[in-house]
């Protein structure tokens, strides 16, 4: 055997012992796979996830940087805990952020972990991620007070509960419990009062407003005012049915205008009025109620009124909570089933199955096969299919999708026919925030044999990728010299940048772009297209800067940005939320390109070890940059594949000991146990944490690789969507046993750190044996996965 030297830069790790420093030396053990109690293991899955997780922040100042900013909340997850069904455009949501009156933190979000008091619940009308959802409905006993301040209660966070499909509070201010629940397109609220007469619940169409409407004494509808995103993409008409008749009502606004008056003059509240429009456009709905009785209200949007009626009429009939919360259940449970894991801590295993329900976030199902919609451009249709709204592809794009690949190719069909018929409204298809990543689900679609007409989709691709007016931003400049400059802010000296084109960053995306473009292009005999795409899919080189081994930005004139600090956290001066540090390595396409660039194996592994290591201090705070491993940034996505780039570089057993370190202490370990480093972005760090927990990530999601980790439990049991299975099997494996000895495939010898989709399409059987030190396991240059530089 080769002789295995451990070092990460100038520390050198000679034992079992001393590799677990990695994880130590921030006071935590490494997450190993250990035996739980037989009554722990008999609980199905669905009981496992808890949707809190991902609702709370880090804590362990180690492991969240210098972030954040005095005067703003350290990012959590930004995920929800509310009663939803998978991808459903509806969710029964707690809110307890006030987002109207808030210094908002990235992507507004309605639900913080630790926040004290709740304000109201939601239940479609927009997805909660970004608080977009509307109307937002709260019961109140006594006194209430008009939005934008609201009526806050404080809440027993011992007595709040989560589970798919299902979520409950106690309102300790009004002695009320609140119980949401949820069918694919309604929600259905349960609020059980004390004894009073004055019970209340508060309805309101927060800061967009619109018109909202009392009908009999049972029901209240709306319309959402227009936007130009399109927000409310299950429809901007809404109907709220109650169980209980009102003994009274009446509407209220804020008043027209910006100013904020005190008393008279600031609110318009009608007694007994029945329609109003204009900002915070609401209702109040005056009850008597005995102690233990519950007021339930179902709420349906639509293409129109008579749209969301149907959508109760079909979903929600009666008033039986307790039945559609267990069809709830039902439905996450047989989705759940379909990944069995056994070993591992009781923690470990609620992590899992808890990430694992977070990452079907997205893309949401906006309406079924046969049903009304508002398409891109605000015209009603009806649709032939299951209908999804747009992909974040910056983000899930990464590693979600091909999660869903994996568990539902029938939904990912449907998905890409989503994409399709968008990019026919509008000309062009979707893309996400910064890079043109549409093209990642579709060649990944296509790798893993999902039948669908790429060659139409494949139009609109091509279009983005040459078309300057398409949404590929500084696209001529990029196709003619190879790279997108950047401007040196004036007057903005300090770091980080909030300023710039990103140049660097988004000539690295488009370059992984193209080569997922060359790759499809190739496959459908585009032989031309292929050739253009490949040369461009090479740019990455133009701002990798050798003589520093950086990806650097450039200006207009090709000189390299000067002064450069890869330590710092450029937001969107040459990098995109993200330092030069985290920049690096995004060439995924490409790694063994890297490697030659930065001096072949020995010098490629140098640099990644640094990065691991080296102490993050910079100047500028980059509010999203947490769940830190050195200059490694877990908490954003533009880094998070670099653990797995050991594979190329023949030292995987760093990958191993890396994943093992990021599933132990960036997930979970703050003291709600529910912490999340930085955003999850509508699925994408959930995904990180699933995939990498089973043993196995795709670096490239538009290749038909993944990438073997370190394996948190004894077996994984995956069920893929045509019926076949993929067992991981870790066997000797504990907290300790964590690097891999040697591996078998089918029963045949192993010795690739990686393997391809059609090794296990029809069903395959990974077995590793683990044991505590590493070994030359994967190590060999002909067992590196591949690349678009050959070796």
């Amino acid at each position: 055997m080769l002789a295995v030297v451990r070092s990460f830069g100038s520390r050198s790790l000679r034992s079992a012992g001393a590799g677990l420093l990695l994880a130590t030396a921030c006071g935590f053990a490494l997450g190993g796979a250990v035996h739980a109690q037989s009554d722990r293991q008999a609980r199905e899955p669905v009981d496992e996830a808890n949707p809190l997780v991902g609702t709370a922040p880090l804590d362990r100042p180690e492991l969240i940087g210098n972030a954040p900013p005095a005067g703003e909340p350290l990012y959590s997850g930004l995920t929800s805990p509310g009663a939803r069904l998978p991808h459903s455009a509806v969710e029964a949501a707690p809110v307890n952020s006030n987002v109207e009156l808030s210094y908002l933190w990235g992507v507004a979000t309605p639900y913080y972990y630790t926040s004290p008091t709740m304000i109201g619940f939601t239940g479609g009308g927009g997805p909660t991620y970004g608080a977009r959802a509307t109307p937002m409905l709260m019961p109140v006993v006594g006194d209430w007070t008009v939005p934008p301040v609201y009526s806050q209660a404080y809440y027993d966070k011992t007595r709040e509960t989560a589970a798919p499909g299902y979520y409950s509070v106690f309102l300790d201010s009004f002695k009320t419990t609140v119980e949401l629940t949820a069918t694919q397109a309604t929600a259905l609220m349960r609020f059980t009062f004390p004894a009073t007469e004055r019970a209340h619940v508060i309805l309101n169409l927060q800061g967009r407003g619109g018109t909202v409407e009392i009908v009999g004494d049972r029901t209240v509808r709306g319309v959402v005012a227009t936007h130009n995103d399109n927000e409310a993409r299950d429809g901007r008409y809404f109907v709220a049915e109650f169980s209980k008749p009102f003994k009274s009502f009446g509407t209220f606004r804020k008043s027209p205008g910006n100013q904020r008056g005190y008393g008279i003059g600031d609110k318009d509240v009608l007694p007994g009025a029945r329609t109003i429009e204009g900002g915070f456009a609401g209702s109040y709905l005056d009850f008597t109620t005995r102690r233990g009785e519950a007021v339930l209200v179902k709420i349906a949007h639509g293409a129109s009124y008579e749209a969301a009626e149907q959508r109760l009429r079909t979903e929600s009939p009666g008033w039986d909570f307790d039945g559609v919360h267990g069809k709830a259940r039902a439905e996450w449970a047989k989705l759940l089933n379909r990944v069995q894991v056994t070993g591992g801590t009781p923690k470990q295993r609620m992590l899992f199955y808890s990430t694992l329900f977070q990452s079907f976030a997205s893309p949401r199902l906006v309406a079924r096969k046969g049903e009304q919609f508002t398409d891109t451009k605000g015209k009603t249709q009806t649709v032939a299919y299951d209908r999804y709204g747009p992909v974040p592809f910056w983000d899930t794009g990464r590693n979600q999708i091909v999660l869903l690949e994996l568990m539902e190719p029938e939904v990912v069909r449907d998905i890409m026919q989503s994409e399709l018929d968008m990019a026919r409204e509008r000309g062009f298809m979707n893309t996400s925030f910064h890079g043109d990543n549409a093209v990642f689900l579709y060649l990944g679609a296509m790798r893993r044999g999902i039948p669908f007409d790429y060659a139409a989709a494949y139009e609109f691709l091509r279009r983005n990728a040459t078309d300057p007016k398409g949404p590929r931003d500084f696209l001529a400049e990029y196709d003619k010299q190879g790279w997108i400059s950047d401007e040196i802010p004036a007057g903005n000296p300090s770091p980080p940048y909030a300023g710039g084109k990103a140049g660097a960053a988004k000539t690295l995306e488009y370059a992984w772009d193209d080569h997922a473009m060359a790759e499809m292009a190739g496959r459908l005999g585009k032989s031309d297209d292929a050739r253009l795409f490949r040369k461009r899919a090479a740019n990455w080189r133009n701002v990798f800067d050798r003589s520093i081994g950086f990806v650097r930005g450039r200006t207009a004139d090709g000189k390299w940005i000067a002064p450069f600090d890869p330590a710092e956290p450029y937001y969107n001066f040459m990098m995109k939320e993200a330092s030069g540090w985290s920049t690096l390595w995004l060439v995924p396409h490409d790694v063994q390109g890297l490697i030659d660039a930065l001096g072949g194996r020995a010098g490629f592994n140098a640099k990644l070890d640094e990065f691991f290591t080296k102490p993050y201090n910079p100047k500028g705070i980059c509010r999203d940059c947490t769940g830190m491993i050195g200059q490694y940034v877990h908490g954003n996505q533009p880094d998070q594949q670099a653990p797995f780039l050991y594979a190329w570089s023949g030292q995987p057993w760093k990958t191993q000991e890396l994943t093992r370190r990021i599933l132990s202490d960036l997930y979970g370990s703050d003291e709600s146990g529910y912490g999340y480093p930085g955003m999850d972005d509508q699925g994408a760090t959930s995904s990180w944490y699933a995939m990498a927990a089973m043993g196995f990530y795709p670096v490239d999601p538009s290749s038909d690789e993944y990438i073997i980790g370190s394996p948190i439990f004894d077996r994984s049991m995956l069920r893929m969507g045509n019926g076949k299975a993929l067992e991981i099997v870790a066997r000797n494996n504990s907290a300790t046993n964590l690097y891999i000895q040697s591996a078998t495939l089918n029963g045949r010898p192993w010795s690739k750190p990686w393997f391809r989709h059609s090794d296990i399409a029809d069903g395959a059987k990974l077995v590793l044996t683990m044991g505590p030190k590493p070994s030359n396991w994967g190590s060999a240059p002909g067992d590196a996965p591949p690349s678009m530089s050959r070796h």
